[in-house]
């Protein structure tokens, strides 16, 4: 059946303050003389607009943006239409416009599914896991207004394109993160996100496939850092006068001892101290990232932490089994003991976790599966990212190794002997 609707997309300026530098550029739809129109949230001079090609005049880096994103805008109204035309709905200027900005009803949006996720999953997702799917989100409706000039898309018009200039987006515009891009890990994780909500669409029905299929995240190799077993006993050495200070080099020296997260300690209360089966105390505890139950064996350096703050008012009066003080707080005081220590490293509390993996456990041989449990891993490939051959390791493996090749030494000496 012939389409009898008429179809005109106009691009024009207006003036709403009076400042002929400083006007708005549109999108009017007109079907059948009626008119809807699009603030596409862009401006322009008077002097720089061809109102009759409806685009920017010349051909500089600014004015190429410009005409680049109105061509986009006026085939996004056109496929809008098609749509419309192929699904036999009724072809109206509004209705081009509430596809357009994916405001339709039969259209489910990016704003839809992100609402969708993180209210289902607030009884599963860690709060601060559900923070990170919230600020993917500001950024993805940023880049919408910044790119499109819309508040939301259609979940229909998520392509690879879209993907690849939101990854572009995160990693070179530099008032996401306090005046700096994203690093290459931080972009990656967001893209995680939005390509796991996306996915969460395509079961949904929301979505008939999926435009993350040719993608692939590229994470940089990151070091971890943690202290060596001269670097911890420094710490422990050097007394402070300060007592936050103090407190806050043995609540990380106890995260040495422990693996415990910033979190997990500071969460700690006297009942969670409990005596375990071999008759020494335990941390019995459940991690607040991923509700993992926790049990720790607890080192004679971690016991003695503790002992030292039972009587701590500051504990007391908290109902706490150590004195944790806020996180920044607490780094700002790491950084003070790296300086006075003459640690040349990168120290946050986390550090302390990686410390027990690698100095503490594994380098001297405690099998990584223990690790993995008291880390309170949910997968042994986790535990691995911490599992390094310390050089001191090494040296202890090939000196084992070479006193066997001393041994065999002689009895090849001989028989060479022997056959002269």
């Amino acid at each position: 059946m012939r389409n009898s609707n008429t179809l005109a997309v106009l691009i024009f300026v207006r003036d709403h303050t009076g400042n002929p530098q400083n006007l708005t550029i549109y999108a009017r739809i007109t079907v059948n003389q009626r008119r809807a129109e699009i603030s596409l949230k862009r401006n322009v001079a008077v002097n720089e607009w061809d109102p009759k090609r409806g685009k920017m005049i010349g051909t500089h880096h600014k004015a190429r943006l410009m005409n680049s994103y109105l061509d986009e805008v006026h085939r996004l109204i056109m496929e809008a239409h098609r749509q419309l035309l192929s699904e036999g709905k009724a072809i109206t200027a509004q209705a081009i416009k509430a596809r357009y900005l994916g405001t339709d009803e039969d259209f489910k949006t990016l704003k839809d599914i992100l609402e969708y996720h993180n209210n289902t999953q607030a009884s599963v997702l860690a709060p601060g896991t559900l923070k990170n799917y919230s600020g993917t989100g500001k950024y993805l409706f940023r880049f919408l207004e910044e790119k499109y000039g819309i508040p939301d898309i259609p979940l229909k018009r998520l392509n690879y394109q879209f993907i690849t200039e939101f990854e572009h987006y995160i990693l070179n515009t530099a008032h996401l993160q306090r005046y700096k891009p994203c690093t290459q890990n931080g972009a990656m994780k967001h893209m995680e996100r939005l390509m796991k909500m996306v996915r969460l669409a395509v079961r949904l029905e929301w979505l008939d496939k999926d435009p993350f299929v040719n993608y692939k995240r590229r994470y940089k190799k990151v070091e971890r850092t943690f202290l060596t077993q001269r670097e911890l006993r420094r710490i422990e050495e050097t007394i402070f006068n300060h007592v936050g200070v103090e407190r806050v080099k043995d609540v990380f020296l106890f995260s040495c001892y422990t693996g415990l997260s910033y979190i997990d300690v500071f969460g700690l209360t006297r009942d969670q101290l409990v005596l375990g089966i071999d008759g020494n105390y335990w941390i019995n505890t459940q991690r607040e990232k991923t509700s993992q139950a926790v049990k720790v064996p607890l080192l004679p350096q971690a016991m003695a932490i503790i002992e030292k703050y039972l009587a701590d008012p500051y504990t007391n009066e908290r109902g706490r089994l150590l004195p944790v003080y806020s996180n920044p707080k607490t780094n700002r005081h790491l950084r003070e003991i790296r300086q006075a220590c003459g640690i040349h490293k990168h120290i946050t509390f986390h550090t302390a976790r990686h410390t027990f993996a690698t100095t503490i456990t594994l380098s001297n041989g405690v099998p990584i599966e223990s690790v993995s449990k008291m880390l309170g891993h949910t997968k042994l490939s986790t535990t691995q990212i911490y599992a390094r051959v310390l050089e001191r390791k090494v040296g202890q493996d090939m000196e084992m190794l070479r006193q066997k090749m001393v041994v065999a030494q002689p009895t090849t000496n001989r028989r060479l002997q022997n056959e002269g």
